[in-house]
């Protein structure tokens, strides 16, 4: 089996951990999607563009970035296998991006047609829970705990949040994208990390 075939079957599944996806919603899901390589250190949206599309990534890893006035680059979230990256606030206001995403690694995509969807979306039940529960889980819910950990914790404790969240990426992240997304600088974290 081809990687285009088995990413749309993975996209299928993956959906489905939300709620039932009939094979009517898949063929019309399908219509709006296109299967992509993205090489590493290549920018899936830029700062400054408004993007048309967002993702689901098959396999490869994708950082989601800003910069500051002087060029200094601030992780905001990783994506890995299974998650949906792209910049939801410009898409949904039809804005120039304030977030860079670049793959990490080589990465398969699917990249998902926004405008499609959103039609697609609301005539379609299934997929209006689809996105209720996607956003309660991964934005809500996850945004929220972010928040609190951040003004709550110090370096030490937001490292632990860290591994305890993303512990599948420890390996595949270099640790000056680790030190960026805790606030901290490399040699921060290399100190934190001797004494745990």
């Amino acid at each position: 089996m081809r990687d285009t075939e088995k990413a749309f079957i993975a996209l299928r599944n993956t959906l489905s951990l939300y709620t039932s996806i009939s094979d009517s919603t898949w063929q019309a899901f399908m219509t709006i999607c296109k299967f992509k390589s993205v090489t590493k250190h290549s920018l899936l949206y830029k700062i400054g563009y408004t993007p048309s599309s967002y993702s689901y990534i098959y396999k490869g890893l994708v950082r989601c970035f800003s910069c500051d006035g002087k060029g200094n680059e601030y992780n905001k979230v990783f994506f890995d296998e299974g998650k949906f990256p792209g910049s939801m606030t410009a898409l949904l206001t039809s804005s120039p991006s304030i977030l860079s995403l670049e793959a990490l690694e080589d990465t398969l995509i699917i990249e998902i047609n926004f405008i499609a969807y959103r039609k697609l979306m609301l005539k379609n039940d299934e997929l209006k829970l689809f996105q209720i529960y996607y956003l309660e889980k991964n934005w809500l819910l996850a945004k929220e705990s972010r928040e609190i950990e951040f003004v709550q914790n110090d370096a030490t404790a937001r490292y632990l949040c860290f591994i305890d969240e993303y512990s599948q990426l420890t390996d595949r992240l270099p640790q000056y994208h680790i030190a960026s997304y805790l606030g901290i600088t490399p040699t921060q974290l290399s100190r934190i990390k001797k004494n745990i």
